[in-house]
Formats: structure tokens, C-alpha cells, sequence
């Protein structure tokens, strides 16, 4: 490598590899490579751990933050620190030469060293002086600082950057170093984006070519790793240490240069202030004009060699060696020395192992450290604290957490690193991180230090963990498996020196032996508390979870905790009995609306044992107040089994109340939910809590985003109770939003399988009726005849509304030509194919019972018909197509227009599909119609004789037989294989398994969340769910599928408006949606505006670029972005790169009639008397903390008095603007919402999974804003409202009301799906009622629902006197709620009825009443 004479070999080849790969992390986790022993006294010696002990907790209350919050965040940045406390200037110069250095780095442990080392200089070197300024990387953010670091640049000497990587700020960088560069000495870059890295100039050492060109020494790092398996990384590092020896013998004349590069970036490692002085007089005396003058005829300083401790090793804050290399060596010390010492019994004592990032134990920065081994050890634990010089820290897992007998040593695992586990944030190896995990086997938590802000700006921030640390340090571990973000230690704003928090160090080590405690207490005597939901709060609803039959599953939890040995006491094993024991207090009157009574707490209890009680005041008002209260006490409801408590947990308490709705934050929990808490961790004392299905309130209470604090509400009411959480595979945002919020490991379940919707009545007639038509249609007697009646009962089915059809009156199809009888019929044909092909799931889902056969058929043909180009399998409608020289999307096309031919062919095609898929699972289904072991149709001895005969695969044979001979068996092996792994994946069963390996304290494996259909790998569930890479989205899939969207949106827009685009378009942004398409209406959203997304140089999506408007071909559409605020926890960033790619397009100098950004944003500033900029804010959401309009909240509940109220509820509470210029808070923008949204002609969302549908659930008219617009719009013309449809490959644009339509005729009005919900029994009445209020919620807040909708569902449920019994004694309170939302939906005017129909509505109230108290 050394021996070619380019001096530029080590930039090109070597830091192509080291910068490039591993950047992100070489600061962090590399380590410095010096001891260096500071002359202050370390956090240990001064005390804490004191003559032969541990010190007593007071001790540690010396670590709280210096700093007193203040409120507001620093002006909406997250880091609002000052550059001029990091400011040195020489006092006394004495005529000695003053170089000037400028550093920008991106956290500030650097900050104590470079100012001790530039003192130090100032005082005790004749040759030279130094002034010196140091910025993190985040200030710049802030106009005056980047004014002041442009001034320090231009009359600097030197520059050293570091850590530069987050993509705007880094342009910032350059534009300010770049032209300074050539008058500068000396520019040093350290691990940065390889932009930044081109900066570097050491003489004639340069980095120019860094990244665009090939490297000999990665290739041979990559070859070197399939070799022997071993790290990029690791075999990185150990040539980087190296690398100083080997230069010592190099032409001096050539390497020179490199050389002194090399030992900078040595110094730079060591952090310490010796290793800066060295790096700053090296460079001066050899590089810097003046001191190079200075020093001519001088003795010129020698570098020192510098001292290294072990790359991995275990340290503990009073070892008499300052670290031990083998486990062995520790425990000697350790279990015969300090524990006994320290009262801790060796034996029996939990053991808690710690990962640590070498860097704080070389600079002794580890006060942080030091505290939290101090309080776990206070409590009686042992600690095993390791660190890792490498970024891999897997190997000494394996090294030091097991023992000589090979078992593991440690009960819990807590990584103080804040970062994945293999590859840091830099080049993570998540399945390696989780096998290795999984072997350990014991829960895993990833504590997180504050990088880029004081405790003082977390504080102050609603946010709180600053965004580009919740992507690397939490959403990085968390596909780990880790769980529990809790801030733990931050920087100290003065001194940059990292500082404990002591009440987040007391609660991380108060969880972390909750956590060993469930691995290590005997079952018999573990308490669990089970906690199900009720909402909207009634009788009716108790055990609400999306898709769950809650009571049969708890059934199966019962029986599997009895099994494992569990104490249950005397719980029934029958779904009925269990009910009945939650729902009703025998001491109560009959039919009592009171649930059971487990517990009745005093006021004076409860102020005792829930410190936060008097904060709740000031919403509630003092305890026990009226909600979960008998009047005197707080009423705790559920039922006691053994060492079981079935727990109800209380609402939100503000449902029905209109004021509270309005406010623009959320309220704090009332006395009723603290209390519930209160009595399960103090009272009841249980060791785990168990959240019971999708979901809860606990984790969307106020408080911050992410990084909770002590005073924010989950943090509190969860406290130190360890908390598993059952939730929904098809929901990974919100799950995710418990994790990090509530600190609960997740455990994913199976939604039921999604079956087609099929047809009943009027539409199966008209499918009978088209099929006639096809074998008649060149009979001129009877084919008209056959396409009057089509018409008729077209009619009579309400298709009109969705399809232009002839008049009933005067229409004859004898007087029509063929072509156009086609036409009809086409047309027919394709929309009652939408309505059979529709999928809906069937039923409710039982945790353990994994899915039939017939189950597992209709998952998969979804899962068929998608192409999954990264994974080079067709679909299989694709396939089956080609056959008869056709390409599927020209047959979808053809079919959305009513093409009569392409019609019957997709349906042809789709038949042949699901025929070739149940062949296959017929291989595998028993006698009992469940796939038990599935049998390959791949690797059989007599598949193989078969296929040698020429005798065609069982699939292949089906599609044949369904009409398609020429199919190629070798096209459809890659989809075919891919279905049979699907098929294990589906069929497999872990649900109960996963529950009992939280409770047990074990390691449960991670598993995406998300659309199983789009991604099987969410299959099997029973696993710890994470959500994605937020960094990662939009994906380049993502940006071509969303093109394809806002085509079709656009042109039928055009279409409908005489060729002219719209000017504005709301939009709903959900985070579920995002994760599941990979930020498709991300894309979208940035297609309309006329940017694309950017890929960094490490493949990170945080940047855009205008589209010419001569490549866009048309005008920028305005946007208004309205973000759910589980988007804007998970999504921050992307909300930046929403919100510069506006503004980006409203500062386009361009024609306003081709940019109607800029058009707008130009008449909202002169309007609001604002700059162009700040005009151009359309990323809204709601207030950090708080979620959702409430107009969901308002509809279920009754609780609103006209649309007005849900108008202003909308403009209130989602009307906080993101800025990118501000990006540390949401600001309220109530004036800029409304003046962007009375311009908006088209709402828009999107629907991308078959689970979920617009009304399952009512988030999706919760934030619909288009009866908004309207009031808002000065003509108040109600906006179009459309609706993108990408739930199969098949994507269609449509109206809302048409979807509205699709929806109530495939799932409310369905005989399949409401006789599958009543299959359930009392979970699926309420089920029902809730499809038909969020129906009604979207004539509140569109307009969009047909009158036949309320009438027909009427005509369901109320006028066949079987079915309404049927209802009324499965679940009577739902059955209320359903007849209370037909007289609803009639007073409020959005159901035109006959007075018959009312009158038995109003007389079925009185009866279901009288019926439910029991008169």
C-alpha cells in the first residue's frame, strides 16, 4: 500500500474507508488513547464510594442539573448554548506569535479539554499563542452564530471540524470554510460527511477525492470479513493504530504531511487536554506562518507516544487496576473484596451488566457512569461493566457476560452507549445484534446520554431527545430488540462535562431490578396485573382492542400462566365467566352500569402514596372528584385472581366535555387513572403489567415526544412497574409510541386474515346477471334484456352514485349498439369487482390460535399478487398474464375504465391466482383444516421424479386448469417459493410464547411492524416490534410509486376542471402509513411541490432538490400538511425535509401561474404583514405531547353540539407549525393555518392497508379538514375530497364518498363481515356500532356519506326484529349506542328517514334502557 509514491494514497484509499464507513460512530466509540488522569479529583474518588461501601443515595444527590429550566426552548432551537463560552483569548502575548483556531464539533465533550489545552499553551509556551473558538454543530442553526462563525473563520489560522454529519448544517460548514480555505494553515476534518472531509489541508495533504474513488483497502476489508468474519470495523480499527508506527518510517519528504494528519486525528481520539496541546503546537510550529518563523533555530517539540488501554475490557469506579482484561480476574476482586465491603451478597444478588463507551473512561468523563453502577449497587446488585474500543460490541457480550460453565452471568443488560449494539449508528448488523442477544437471553435496555443539548434545553423543550439522536440512539436499538429510551446523563451547558440526572439514574436502576426480578422471583409468587380498556368509556365497550377478542384471549393467557406454574387462584376458563366477573359487581344492584369494585382508595391514600397527586389539581380539581369515585374514594375496577388482577383501565376523562376537547394541549390524567396506577405498583405490588391489545391511554398522556422527564405523565404513572404491551402487528407507530413513551416491550399480534368481502343481494344478483350477459350477449332477443335488468338493479343497488348509468325512465337496451350495451355492462362488471375483491378482515383474532387453512389461502393471495422487484419475484397476476401475452397493469388500467374484456380477464386472472395458492396450501392442511408443518413443494424426492416425467407442480397445474395453458412453471417458482415461506411465516405461533418471555424477564426477539401483505417479515408475531429507520424513508420504491399516485391524482383532477390543475392541496399525514409504504405520502407530498428527495453520501434521506419546472411539465401544487402527532413523534425529521422543500419552492424566483406555492405564500405575507418564509410554514401538527383533533374523541362520545365546535377543535389543536429555522419546538399558528387552508381546493389521503379502513377506526376523519376549508374559503365551496387507494397493486385515485360507499357496502352492509363480528359475541356488537358511528363521523366532518348508507344499515339492524334481537342480547350497552347513533345521525340532519323509522328507534332507546337496569 506504502509503497506508491502518490502522497495522496492515504486520503484516497485509507480515509475513503475509515470516514466513509464508520464516521458516525469513530468519536464516539472509538475511545481515546490515552489515560488521561485529570487534576481534578474523579466523580469516584471524591467520595461517593467511601471507606467500605457503597455511600448512602443522599450521596448522590449532589448530581442533579446546575441548571434551572427555563421555559420556551431556546427560540425554537434545540440547542440554544452560546459559542462564546467556549471563546479563549491569550491574556498576555507577551510578542510571541497568536495563532487563531476555530473548531465545530458535534457534541461538547471536546469543549473542557480544548480550553484546558489552549490555556495551558498560553501559559507555558515561549513559541506561541493561541486564540481559540469552538461552535457545536447545532448553533449554527441560529443566524447571529453563523454570522459570528463566518467573522472566526475568515481571520483564523486553523480549522478542525468533527461529527459533521447532519446534511444542512454540514452545507453550512462548507460554504463557510471552502472559500477561507486556500488562506488557511491548516483545516483538520475528523469523521464527517465526505463532503466536509474534502476540506482537509495539511500542506500538501489533501482529501479531494474522497468517496469518488475505488478503494484497495476497502476491498480488502470486505474480503478480509468473508474470510474470517470478523468486523469491517474491527479490522479498520486495529490499521488505524497502526497506521502512526508505520509512517514513522516513511520518506519523510512524501509522508510527512500524512503523517501529521495521521497523529492530529491520534490526538483527537485522546480527547484529553495533553493530547490537544500536542495536536495544536505539532501543527503550529510546522504549518502556521508566523509560529513556523518563529520556531526556526528552536528546539521544536517531540510528540509524545501515546499510552493505550485495552480495546475491551471491564472497569468499575474503585478497582485498584483501573480496568480488568478477563472476567475471571474482576470477580476475584469484585465478589472477595468489594462486595463484601458494600453488603452485597454475591450469591444471591442480581447481577446487572452495563455497556460503556470507552472515550468517558479514558477522559474520565464518567460521573454519569459512576452514578448509576452507585445505585444499583446501593440496592443490593452486582455490575459487570464493560466497554469496547471497537463499534462491535457483541464480542465482549460473549467475552464477559457468561461464565466459566458457559451460562450467562448477568440478569439484565443496560447499554449506557445510547447506540445499537454491532456497527453503532454507522453500519449496524441488527440480526447479529439480536442472535447474540437472544442467546443471553435476559431483558435488554439502551439508556440514552443527551449529546446535543443541556439538561437545561431538554427541559425547557416539549419535545425533548433532540431529533437526530432519536434516529441514532433510539430508533437504531430499538431494531435491536432494546427497550426502555430513558434519558439517563446529559452535558453540564458550562463546562460540556457529562452530568447524571439523579431521579432518571434512580428510575433506570429501580426498572433495571424489576426486570431481573421477573427472570429470578419464583412464578408462584409473581403478581402480574392485566390491563384492559374501555373506549369510548361503557359497559358496552370494557376489552376494546382493534381486532382483538379480548376476553377469549385473556382465557388463553390464564391458561398459559396456570401451566407455567403462575398462582391464578380461582380464575374461570370459560370467555363468558370472565366477563361476567369484570363486568358486574355482585354487591351492586342487577344490570348495575358499575363494573366490579377490586379496590376503593381513600383520598388520604392515595395523596400518600401518589406523589404527583396535587399536580393533577389544577385540571381536576382536588381528589377523589367524579370520574373512577364512588364520591369518597377512588374506585379501582377489575377482578383478583390469586396473584392475577384483571384491571380496567380508566378514559381519558375528557370525552364528553366540549371544553376540554377545545383546549389546544391535552389535559393531565385525572385522580381516577393515577390511582390505577397508584394501586397496581404500591398497593396490589405487581412485578409486571400486562396491556392488553391496540390500545390504551397510558402512553398518549402529556409530556414529552421522546426522552421523557420526571414530571411528564407516562414516566409517571408506569414509574418502575416493568410493562408488556399486546398490540396490533398492523399498528407499528403507535406501538412504537408505547415503547418509547410508556418504556413497554411489545409484543406483536396477528390481525384477522383479510378475506375478499364477496357479494350478497342486489350485487350477487348483478354478478348472476353479467355472467348470463356473457354467454348471451350476441342474442339480440334476450342480451338487452338481460342488460335492462342489469340497469335496474344497478339502480336499485345505488351504483349510480359511482358509475354513469342511462336513465331507468326511457333507457331500452334494444336500441342501443353492442359496443355501448358493453359499455354498461363494463362498467357494472368492474365496480361490483371492486366491491367482491375488497378486502376486509374476518372476525376477531384470539392471541395463540394461529390462522386456518382457508385463513392462511386468503393472506396469501394478497401477499401473491405484489411484485417485489428488490427481491426479483413477479407477482403472480403478472405472471399468469404474460401467458396470454398481456401486461397486468394494461389489463388494470383497462378494468378501472370498464373495459368489458379486461374486466372479465382480471377477474379470470384473479380466480387462477387463488386457485394456484390454495393448491399449494392444500399440500400442507391436516384433517382438522389447520397447517400444522408445511410441506415443500420443492425439494421432495417425487416432486423431483415428477418434474424429470414432465408432470407440472400442483400450482402450476391449477392455473392451467383455470384457462391459462401456456403458463411457465419456471417463472412462477421465485413467487411460488417466496408463498411456501410466507406460509411458515403465517402458520407459525408465538403470541403466548412472547407474553411469557417478557413476563419470565427474557430477551424477546425484535420483528417489524406493518402490513404483513406488504412485508411477511412482520410474520410470525409474538415478537418485540420496532418501527423502521426513520432516515430511511422515502425509499427510491417509495418515490416511483408515489409519482404514479399524483399522476393519476392530477389527471383526474384535471379531468373533472376543464384541464386546469388545483392551486392547494390539504394533506393527512399518518406515521402507521409511513412505515408500512416507506413514506409513500412522504413522497407525495414533495411530488406535488415539484422537490425530490436526496440521499446523503452515507445513503440518509435528509435532503431535496428542486424539480425544474421545464422536467415537471406542469405548475407546483400548494400544499397544507397536516401530520398526526404519532407522525410528528416518530417522523421529525422528515417534517424538516418537508417543510425546507416548501419554502425551497415558495423562494423560486418563477411565473406565480406556475408555482402556486409562491403565489400564496407572496399574498399570505403581505396579508399577515410576515416574511416570504415564514408565509411559506404548511407543515402543521398538534402541540408537542398532545394527539389527534378530538373530533374523534367528540363523535364517539356525544359529546359536541354542532359542527362548528369540531371546525374549531381542528383549527385549535392541530394548528402548530413546524420551521425548520426553529426546529426545537411546534409553534401555535392558528392565523397561517387557516389563511394556507381557505386556499386549498382538493383534501387528500391516503389508504395503503386492507386492515385498516376509513371506518375501523376514526382517526382518519378525526383529521379530515374538509368541511374546515370550507368554512374557511371566501366563496365557502366545499373542496373536492379525494381518496388514493393503494391497498393492492392495482392503485386507484377515487372520491371520498365513493370510498365511503366501498367501505359501508364491503363491510357494514356485509352479511360476511358483520355475521363474522357476531361470531364473537359481545366484542363484535360493539364492533359493529363503532363502523356505524365513524360512518356518521364522516358526515359530520366531509358531507361525504349517501343516505342509503343510514338506511340500509337501518334496514339491517333495526327492522329485522331477529337481528336486533340477536344484538340487544349479545351486548345491550352497544346495542344502545347503535340505536343513540341512528337518532344522532337524524337530529343532526344527515339521515333523511321516515317518521315510522324514528318513532321504533325512539321506543327501542326506552327499551334497551329499561332492559340494561334491569326494570
Amino acid at each position: 500500500l506504502f509503497c506508491i509514491e502518490e502522497e495522496q494514497i492515504v486520503s484516497l484509499k485509507l480515509f475513503k474507508m475509515v470516514y466513509f464507513k464508520a464516521a458516525a460512530t469513530a468519536l464516539l466509540t472509538l475511545g481515546a488513547t490515552t489515560a488521561w488522569q485529570p487534576t481534578t479529583p474523579s466523580f469516584a474518588s471524591r467520595g461517593l464510594y467511601q471507606g467500605n461501601g457503597v455511600a448512602s443515595r443522599s450521596a448522590l444527590s449532589v448530581v442533579t442539573d446546575p441548571t434551572t429550566p427555563t421555559i420556551g426552548g431556546g427560540g425554537g432551537m434545540f440547542t440554544a448554548t452560546n459559542a462564546e463560552s467556549r471563546r479563549v483569548v491569550p491574556e498576555n502575548p507577551n510578542g510571541r506569535p497568536t495563532m487563531k483556531i476555530v473548531y465545530v464539533v458535534l457534541e461538547s465533550q471536546y469543549q473542557s479539554s480544548m480550553t484546558a489545552a489552549v490555556k495551558r499553551i498560553n501559559a507555558g509556551n515561549e513559541n506561541m499563542a493561541v486564540e481559540c473558538v469552538g461552535y457545536l454543530l447545532e448553533e449554527l442553526r441560529n443566524d447571529d452564530a453563523y454570522e459570528q462563525f463566518k467573522k472566526d473563520v475568515n481571520d483564523a489560522n486553523m480549522f478542525i471540524g468533527s461529527l459533521i454529519f447532519v446534511q444542512e448544517l454540514a452545507e453550512k460548514v462548507i460554504d463557510v470554510v471552502q472559500p477561507a480555505r486556500d488562506k488557511l494553515d491548516a483545516v483538520l476534518v475528523f469523521p464527517s460527511m465526505p463532503e466536509v472531509m474534502r476540506l482537509n489541508k495539511v500542506g500538501s495533504f489533501t482529501m479531494k477525492n474522497l468517496g469518488q474513488s475505488k478503494s484497495v483497502v476497502a476491498d480488502f476489508m470486505k474480503k478480509k470479513k468473508q474470510e474470517d468474519g470478523s468486523s469491517f470495523e474491527e479490522g479498520m480499527l486495529k490499521l488505524l493504530r497502526t497506521l502512526p508506527k508505520v509512517l514513522k518510517f516513511l520518506p519523510s519528504d512524501k509522508a510527512a504531511d500524512a503523517r501529521t494528519f495521521m497523529m492530529s486525528f491520534q490526538y483527537w481520539l485522546g480527547g484529553s487536554p495533553e493530547n490537544l496541546q500536542s495536536l495544536i503546537q505539532m501543527v503550529g510550529q510546522d504549518y502556521v506562518g508566523p509560529i513556523k518563523a518563529n520556531m526556526e533555530g528552536k528546539q521544536k517539540m517531540i510528540a509524545e507516544e501515546p499510552l493505550l488501554l485495552p480495546d475491551k475490557a471491564i472497569w468499575h469506579p474503585v478497582a485498584p487496576d483501573v480496568v480488568f482484561e478477563t472476567p475471571a480476574e474482576y470477580f476475584k476482586w469484585y465478589d472477595n473484596e468489594f462486595c463484601p465491603d458494600a453488603g452485597i451478597d454475591p450469591k444471591t444478588a442480581p447481577t446487572i451488566g452495563i455497556l460503556l463507551q470507552k472515550s468517558h473512561i479514558n477522559t474520565k468523563d464518567d460521573t454519569h457512569y459512576v452514578s448509576l453502577i452507585a445505585e444499583l449497587e446501593s440496592r443490593g446488585a452486582r455490575v459487570v461493566a464493560l466497554y469496547s474500543g471497537g463499534l462491535d460490541y457483541s464480542g465482549p457480550v460473549e467475552e464477559y457476560f457468561y461464565g466459566t460453565d458457559g451460562k450467562p452471568i448477568v440478569d439484565t443488560v443496560i447499554n449506557l452507549t445510547g447506540f445499537a449494539l454491532v456497527g453503532g449508528p454507522a453500519s449496524q448488523d441488527h440480526k447479529k445484534a439480536a442472535q447474540v442477544l437472544k442467546k443471553l437471553n435476559v431483558p435488554y435496555m439502551c439508556a440514552v446520554p443527551l449529546v446535543f443539548q443541556s439538561f437545561e434545553e431538554w427541559q425547557s423543550s416539549e419535545l425533548g431527545l433532540h431529533p437526530i439522536q432519536v434516529a441514532l440512539q433510539v430508533s437504531l436499538p430499538e431494531i435491536d430488540g432494546a427497550i426502555e429510551p430513558i434519558i439517563f446523563a446529559g452535558r453540564e451547558g458550562a463546562t460540556g462535562r457529562s452530568v447524571p440526572l439523579a431521579d432518571r439514574v434512580n428510575l433506570l436502576a429501580d426498572r433495571g431490578l424489576k426486570w431481573a426480578n421477573l427472570k429470578n422471583k419464583e412464578k408462584k409468587d409473581k403478581k402480574i396485573a392485566i390491563t384492559i380498556f374501555s373506549f369510548p368509556p361503557d359497559k358496552g365497550n370494557v376489552g376494546t382492542a382493534a381486532y382483538l377478542d379480548v376476553f377469549d384471549s385473556i382465557k388463553a393467557v390464564l391458561g398459559q400462566l396456570k401451566s407455567e406454574g403462575y398462582d391464578v387462584g380461582d380464575a374461570p376458563m370459560s370467555k363468558e365467566a370472565i366477563m361476567e366477573s369484570v363486568l358486574n359487581d355482585p354487591e351492586a344492584k342487577i344490570s348495575s352500569p358499575e363494573l366490579n369494585v377490586a379496590y376503593r382508595m381513600s383520598t388520604d391514600e392515595y395523596y400518600e402514596l401518589t406523589p404527583y397527586a396535587t399536580d393533577l389539581e389544577e385540571n381536576w380539581g382536588p381528589a377523589p372528584g367524579n370520574l373512577n369515585s364512588d364520591g369518597q374514594n377512588l374506585v379501582v375496577y377489575g377482578k383478583q385472581f390469586g396473584n392475577v388482577f384483571i384491571g380496567v383501565q380508566p378514559s381519558f376523562g375528557y370525552e364528553g366535555d366540549p371544553m376540554r376537547l377545545l383546549f389546544a394541549k391535552s389535559a393531565s390524567p385525572h385522580h381516577g387513572f393515577a390511582a390505577y396506577y397508584t394501586y397496581l405498583e404500591k398497593i396490589f405490588k405487581a412485578d409486571a403489567v400486562l396491556h392488553f391489545g391496540t390500545h390504551g391511554s397510558l402512553e398518549f398522556m402529556p409530556g414529552k415526544q421522546v426522552g421523557m422527564s420526571g414530571t411528564c405523565y407516562p414516566d409517571r404513572l408506569i414509574n418502575s412497574l416493568p410493562s408488556a404491551y399486546l398490540y396490533a402487528a398492523n399498528n407499528p407507530s403507535e406501538a412504537t409510541i408505547a415503547k418509547r413513551r410508556s418504556y413497554s416491550a411489545t409484543v406483536s399480534y396477528l390481525t384477522p386474515p383479510a378475506e375478499n368481502a364477496g357479494l350478497y343481494k342486489g350485487l350477487k344478483e348483478l354478478k348472476e346477471l353479467i355472467s348470463s350477459y356473457q354467454g348471451l350477449r350476441e342474442n339480440e332477443g334476450r342480451g338487452p334484456a338481460i342488460v335492462n335488468s342489469i340497469v335496474s338493479t344497478a339502480f336499485t343497488c345505488n351504483l349510480d352514485k359511482d358509475i354513469d348509468l342511462p336513465s331507468l325512465e326511457n333507457y331500452n337496451a334494444a336500441n342501443d349498439t353492442p359496443e355501448r350495451r358493453d359499455d354498461i355492462v363494463g362498467k357494472v362488471y368492474s365496480q361490483i369487482m371492486q366491491i367482491e375483491s375488497r378486502l376486509l378482515p374476518c372476525g376477531l383474532h384470539t392471541v395463540g390460535v394461529p390462522p386456518t387453512a382457508e385463513e392462511a389461502i386468503a393472506t396469501l393471495v394478497n401477499i401473491a399478487q405484489l411484485d417485489r422487484p428488490e427481491d426479483g419475484i413477479e407477482g403472480l397476476p403478472r405472471v399468469i398474464a404474460s401467458s396470454v401475452g398481456r401486461d397486468i397493469n394494461d389489463v388494470y388500467r383497462g378494468n378501472n375504465q370498464g373495459v368489458l374484456k379486461d374486466v372479465e380477464l382480471n377477474d379470470k386472472i384473479t380466480n387462477a391466482a387463488r386457485a394456484a395458492v390454495r393448491a399449494l396450501v392444500q399440500q400442507s392442511t391436516d384433517s382438522s383444516g389447520r397447517v400444522k408443518e408445511v410441506k415443500s413443494v420443492f425439494d421432495d424426492m417425487a416432486g423431483a421424479f415428477g418434474s424429470m416425467m414432465g408432470q407440472k407442480k400442483v400450482y402450476t397445474k391449477a392455473i392451467i386448469d383455470a384457462g391459462f395453458p401456456k403458463v411457465e412453471e419456471a417463472r412462477l417458482q421465485g413467487v411460488m417459493a417466496y408463498l411456501e415461506f410466507c406460509l411458515k411465516q403465517v402458520v407459525a405461533n408465538n403470541e403466548l410464547g412472547g407474553i411469557m418471555e417478557l413476563l419470565n424477564g427474557e430477551f424477546l426477539m425484535p420483528a417489524p411492524g406493518g402490513d404483513p401483505i406488504r412485508n411477511p417479515d412482520v410474520l410470525p408475531t409474538g415478537r418485540n416490534m420496532h418501527a423502521l429507520d426513520p432516515s430511511s424513508i422515502p425509499t427510491q420504491a417509495a418515490v416511483e410509486v408515489s409519482e404514479g399516485v399524483v399522476r393519476k391524482l392530477l389527471e383526474k383532477l384535471a379531468d373533472e376542471n376543464d384541464g386546469a390543475f388545483p392551486e392547494s392541496i390539504a394533506f393527512t399525514l399518518w406515521g402507521t402509513d409511513n412505515i408500512k409504504t416507506y413514506g409513500e405520502s412522504l413522497a407525495q407530498v414533495l411530488a406535488l411541490v415539484g422537490v425530490r428527495p436526496v440521499s446523503d453520501s452515507l445513503g440518509r434521506v435528509n435532503k431535496v432538490e428542486l424539480i425544474p419546472l421545464e422536467e415537471l411539465g406542469r405548475p407546483r401544487i400548494d400544499v397544507v400538511v397536516s401530520c398526526s402527532g404519532v407522525f410528528r413523534d416518530l417522523f421529525i425529521n422528515q417534517m424538516n425535509l418537508m417543510d425546507r422543500g416548501i419554502k425551497m419552492a415558495a423562494e423560486a424566483d418563477e411565473p406565480l401561474d406556475q408555482n402556486f406555492v409562491r403565489k400564496h405564500a407572496l399574498e399570505q405575507a403581505e396579508e399577515l404583514g410576515i416574511t416570504l418564509r415564514e408565509a411559506a410554514a404548511r407543515v402543521f401538527s398538534n402541540s408537542a405531547g398532545s394527539y389527534s383533533a378530538n373530533v374523534g374523541l367528540a363523535i364517539e362520545n356525544g359529546g359536541w353540539e354542532d359542527e362548528t365546535q369540531l371546525q374549531e377543535q381542528f383549527l385549535t389543536r392541530k394548528g402548530f407549525a413546524f420551521n425548520a429555522d426553529k426546529p426545537g419546538m411546534m409553534e401555535s399558528q392558528a392565523a397561517l393555518f387557516k389563511s394556507a387552508l381557505k386556499n386549498v381546493d382538493v383534501t387528500f389521503q391516503n389508504l395503503d392497508s386492507s386492515e385498516i379502513s376509513i371506518t375501523d377506526v376514526s382517526h382518519y376523519y378525526d383529521s379530515d379538514p374538509t368541511k374546515v376549508v370550507q368554512g374557511l374559503r371566501d366563496d365557502k365551496k366545499k373542496p373536492m375530497s379525494l381518496m388514493a387507494d393503494t391497498t393492492t397493486a392495482n392503485a386507484q385515485v377515487r372520491t371520498l364518498s365513493e370510498t365511503v360507499r366501498l367501505d359501508a357496502r364491503t363491510k357494514l352492509l356485509n352479511p360476511k363481515f358483520y355475521e363474522g363480528m357476531l361470531s364473537t359475541g359481545y366484542e363484535g356488537v360493539r364492533e359493529i356500532q363503532k363502523r356505524l358511528r365513524n360512518t356518521m363521523g364522516w358526515s359530520a366532518t366531509a358531507g361525504e356519506v349517501d343516505n342509503f348508507v343510514f338506511e340500509d344499515a337501518n334496514d339491517t339492524f333495526i327492522n329485522d326484529p331477529e337481528m336486533q334481537k340477536r344484538l340487544l342480547d349479545t351486548n345491550p350497552n352497544a346495542f344502545r349506542d347503535m340505536v343513540t347513533t341512528f337518532l344522532e345521525a337524524n337530529g343532526r340532519g344527515y339521515w333523511d328517514t321516515s317518521e315510522e323509522n324514528i318513532e321504533r328507534l325512539q321506543e327501542l332507546y326506552a327499551e334497551v334502557e329499561d332492559r340494561i337496569e334491569g326494570v
